[in-house]
């Protein structure tokens, strides 16, 4: 391997390579911090931020955003509480929520792809529209008394091992790296975030796909509002504050491009990871909850200052690996032309 591509090669898993690095130092400081019971932890801690931050990576690669998910998840929290309390089933109750959040992606993806309006300012007006919904339904209260059978699904571990959060947050990603590298709608969200034109032209209805993409992302973040209602056993109407922050914070620190067009599932997995990792350790080591959030905020930013130098370093080497590669190709057929005979004229 050459320092080009050495250099490809950091710079396409740079998330990766940063969460290495942090759990070294962490380790360093804490051995504890390997252990295998805190490593679950900090998954735990981050399965639902996941599961809204893998649709949201899909979102942003296809060149749009949606910044109301921590109200839309706080929305499906609260209807998964009242719809289970007063039906008795936690199922009715999930399955109330997660339509909570078809609806809202129905009306995100409308307003965004149909009237042509601004992502960044109807989602970060529908941010207050479901915070404020949430808060009505519920006269600004928690809910409290599920049904008797939450505890039960909220407890359930996969072989008694795998805890049922870790095990929604592998299906999602499993899921999801599947349609992004083998199903046509993956090659489309990223043909509508490269060059919508382009994308127009190949056939491809980017309105209808940003739509889909958008109810993808309501669905998902209510259904984990649904889960933490089974996770903290009451329904509140706050739940999901912050989680706009920390699923976009996962999003940009895996390498997803603000401009759409490209993106792994590796890289929204290692910026999860990372988060998570970072918040533990920081926590480990007895840093103040205030300074932990200015620490995520600040890592925020140095990662995409880092991530745009990454992509100047990604794409020229890039084009240096070309041009070394067409050299190559002439030198080779320069010796071939050298090595082959003249034919022998008569």
């Amino acid at each position: 391997m050459n320092v080009t591509q050495l250099k490809i090669l950091l710079a396409k898993n740079g998330a990766i390579v940063a969460l290495i690095l942090l759990v070294i130092v962490f380790t360093m400081l804490n051995p504890r911090f390997v252990q295998p019971g805190n490593l679950i932890t900090i998954v735990l801690s981050m399965a639902e931020v996941g599961i809204i931050a893998i649709p949201l990576a899909y979102l942003v690669m296809s060149g749009s955003i949606d910044l109301s998910v921590g109200s839309v998840a706080s929305l499906g929290s609260v209807v998964c509480g009242i719809v289970a309390t007063g039906t008795g089933s936690i199922w009715l109750g999930i399955l109330a929520g997660t339509s909570a959040g078809l609806v809202t992606g129905i009306i995100t993806g409308i307003l965004v792809e149909h009237l042509r309006l601004n992502p960044l300012v109807v989602t970060l007006g529908l941010l207050n529209v479901w915070a404020g919904l949430a808060l009505f339904l519920t006269n600004g209260r928690t809910i409290t008394g599920l049904p008797a059978d939450s505890r039960e699904v909220a407890g359930f571990t996969l072989f008694g091992i795998v805890p049922l959060p870790m095990l929604l947050l592998i299906i999602v990603t499993i899921a999801a790296w599947w349609v992004l590298n083998y199903r046509p709608f993956g090659r489309q969200l990223l043909a509508a975030g490269g060059n919508q034109r382009a994308a127009f032209l190949m056939g491809i209805n980017v309105r209808s796909v940003r739509l889909r993409l958008f109810v993808l992302v309501g669905v998902a973040a209510a259904f984990a509002g649904a889960l933490m209602t089974l996770k903290l056993q009451a329904g509140s109407p706050t739940t999901g504050q912050g989680l706009e922050f920390s699923a976009l914070t996962v999003v940009l620190l895996g390498g997803i491009a603000v401009a759409g067009g490209a993106g792994r599932i590796s890289g929204v997995i290692a910026g999860l990871l990372f988060v998570g990792v970072l918040r533990n350790g920081l926590v480990i080591l007895g840093v103040s909850q205030f300074l932990q959030t200015m620490i995520v905020g600040l890592t925020l930013v140095v990662a995409i200052s880092l991530d745009e130098t990454l992509q100047r370093v990604l794409k020229s080497a890039w084009n240096n690996l070309a041009k070394q590669r067409t050299v190559d190709k002439a030198a080779s057929t320069d010796d071939a032309a050298v090595d082959t005979p003249e034919p022998v004229r008569s």
